[in-house]
Formats: structure tokens, sequence, C-alpha cells
């Protein structure tokens, strides 16, 4: 059997991805997803290897497309405050622009996609795709209080991760588009937690 083609691939990951959010990741089996893409059971297998594997290629390209517009997002702001206010925005505009893979990132659990047989390249990838996230909030507590610590990233994953999950989570589950009244409060927090340094480590 030929391998398929890019953009056949391509769509098969679209496809996987619109059952991860309709159904869960613990939902989908070989049979619905070749169902849902128009394709055989042994295409998904001669593609990926197995389903484990195409999940974990589903939430790495969902992963790695919202990294690379968080990262150009932050680096497009003025100022430093601003760079860490728009990372933290982020996931309303992945939203605007891919929101079945937003909805995914938001509302599946990583754990339920990346189950123990993921295979090793790929575990190679979302490694490296941690570390860039780890990167990039180094480089903002650098922009910001010229520090690297522990803490100052402490305060940037508030800012970053934990505020735009709280405030979107409820929209996302929901199918619905984030508000600007959202987007503008979190903006408005992000703004003030910045107002206080991060501790120093006794």
């Amino acid at each position: 059997m030929p391998r398929p083609r890019v953009h056949d691939l391509d769509r098969l990951l679209d496809a996987a991805e619109r059952l991860v959010v309709e159904v869960g990741a613990r939902g989908v089996t070989v049979r619905s997803l070749a169902a849902a893409a128009g394709v055989s059971n042994g295409t998904i297998y001669h593609a990926f290897g197995s389903l484990g594997a195409l999940l974990a290629r589903v939430w790495l390209r969902a992963a790695s497309a919202f990294l690379d517009l968080q990262t150009e997002l932050a680096d497009q702001a003025e100022d430093p405050s601003a760079a860490v206010a728009a990372a933290a925005d982020a996931p309303a505009e992945f939203a605007h622009r891919r929101p079945e893979a937003a909805r995914l990132l938001i509302t599946v659990k990583k754990e339920h996609l990346l189950g123990p047989q993921v295979p090793e390249d790929l575990a190679g990838e979302l490694l490296a795709l941690d570390k860039r996230l780890v990167r990039l909030l180094v480089a903002l507590a650098e922009r910001l209080w010229s520090r690297r610590d522990a803490q100052a990233v402490e305060v940037l994953t508030t800012c970053v991760v934990d505020l735009p999950t709280a405030l979107f989570r409820r929209a996302f589950t929901a199918g619905e588009p984030i508000s600007e009244d959202s987007r503008s409060r979190l903006s408005a927090a992000v703004h003030a937690l910045l107002l206080l340094p991060p501790p120093r480590k006794d």
C-alpha cells in the first residue's frame, strides 16, 4: 500500500481533531476515525502505525501551531508588558483562526491523547515543544525584569497559561467564540499581576 500523500495526512489529522473535540480522545476508534475521514482502517495504520501515534500527532500539530502563533504575537509587541498580554491572549486569537484545534488544546486533557505507547520520535518532538514554551517564558521574564529564575517564570506561567485557561475554558467547552469582554478582562488581569515584581527566593 503506498504511503498517503501529505495533504491526505492533513485531512486525516483534521478529521481526528474534529472527532476528539466531539467525543473525547477516549471515544475515538480506528473505525470511527476511518469513517469520519473517508479512508480505510489500513490507511490509518499504514500512515501512523497506531491510533495512539495518530492522536499524539494531532495534539503535537495543534500545540506546535499554537506556540508558533503565541511566540509571533509576543515578538510583535512593542513593550514587555504588552508582550505578556499578547501571549496570554494567544488562545483567543488561535481560536479565531483554528477553532477546533484551540478547543482541543483547552478542553481535552493532554494525557488522554499522549498515552504510554507514543513513538520515540514523537516523544522527542513533544519534549522539544515543552522546552520552546519554557524558552518563551524565560525570554518574557528577561524582557520584563532581567531575570531568568523560577519565581519570575512562575508569575509568567500564571499570566500566560493559568489565567487564559480559567477565563476562556467555559466558552471553549461550549464551542462559543471568546468575547471581547473576556479578552479585555484578561489583559487587565495580566497587567495588574505584572505590577508586582516576582518574589526573590530566600
